[in-house]
């Protein structure tokens, strides 16, 4: 099954795009190719210019607090393991205590080192990134892939923070939905959202065989779903098919 997600606000969607260059850099470093190291530290500036929303920092250890707070009222509860809510909430006060203790905004310790700010100037130019342009930069590259991968960890180190808060956090978002089956009638979905609940993930569950692709839409009231297909001539087209898929609305 293909996973879609869709996020109902801003800030889940900041997460979103953050764990998704958390999980490319993830990729890219324990290889060995000069190429892959290059574009594992290009992901690091991609992280970095996300990462300075003036009020990233504060979301994030304002979710966490909030969230150790939901399951802190769950204690005294018979069906909850008191043993693994202390788990999970001391989880939460170590990743609180991470990112307040970083200095300044998320990466910023990264804007000191002039010789990576010169890469990030010209990452964005069409080939900047030449030897002529950057000769230092070249030679780094030549380096021993162990020599360079303790670089890029030593620089990601800044951001380790950051990046287990967010996975902590969407983690407790997504388990928090409860998945159903519906129903696409003539490749179209949309369900009006219960009063009272603020969602803020959607997933979306679907075969890869029926050769699908949903363009989803929602907000606080009402979620949409139209399934295309992509056709020999590279366009998207309307399917007209009933088509039966998983949905989880994640509050």
């Amino acid at each position: 099954m293909i996973l879609y997600e869709y996020p109902f606000n801003e800030r889940i969607r900041t997460y979103l795009r953050l764990e998704h260059l958390f999980r490319r850099l993830g990729e890219l470093v324990p290889r060995d190719h000069p190429l892959d190291h290059h574009y594992a530290l290009t992901t690091i500036f991609e992280i970095m210019d996300v990462a300075t929303r003036a009020d990233l920092k504060s979301d994030v250890m304002r979710d966490l607090e909030k969230q150790k707070q939901t399951l802190n009222s769950y204690r005294g509860n018979p069906a909850i393991a008191e043993s693994v809510l202390d788990h999970v909430v001391g989880e939460l006060d170590a990743c609180f205590s991470a990112v307040n203790n970083l200095p300044g905004k998320a990466g910023q310790s990264l804007t000191e080192n002039d010789w990576l700010m010169s890469i990030r100037s010209r990452v964005g130019i069409p080939g900047g990134t030449c030897e002529f342009d950057l000769p230092a930069y070249y030679a780094w590259q030549h380096k021993d892939a162990n020599t360079r991968r303790a670089d890029l960890e030593r620089w990601a180190t800044t951001l380790g923070p950051l990046a287990e808060s967010i996975h902590r956090l969407l983690k407790l978002l997504r388990e928090s939905g409860v998945p159903q089956k519906v129903v696409a009638s003539a490749g179209q979905f949309q369900q009006n959202l219960p009063q009272g609940r603020t969602f803020q993930l959607m997933r979306l569950r679907i075969d890869p065989a029926l050769g699908l692709i949903p363009e989803i839409s929602g907000n606080r009231l009402m979620v949409s779903v139209r399934l295309m297909r992509h056709e020999a001539d590279d366009r998207l087209h309307a399917s007209s098919d009933d088509t039966a898929f998983e949905m989880t609305l994640c509050s």
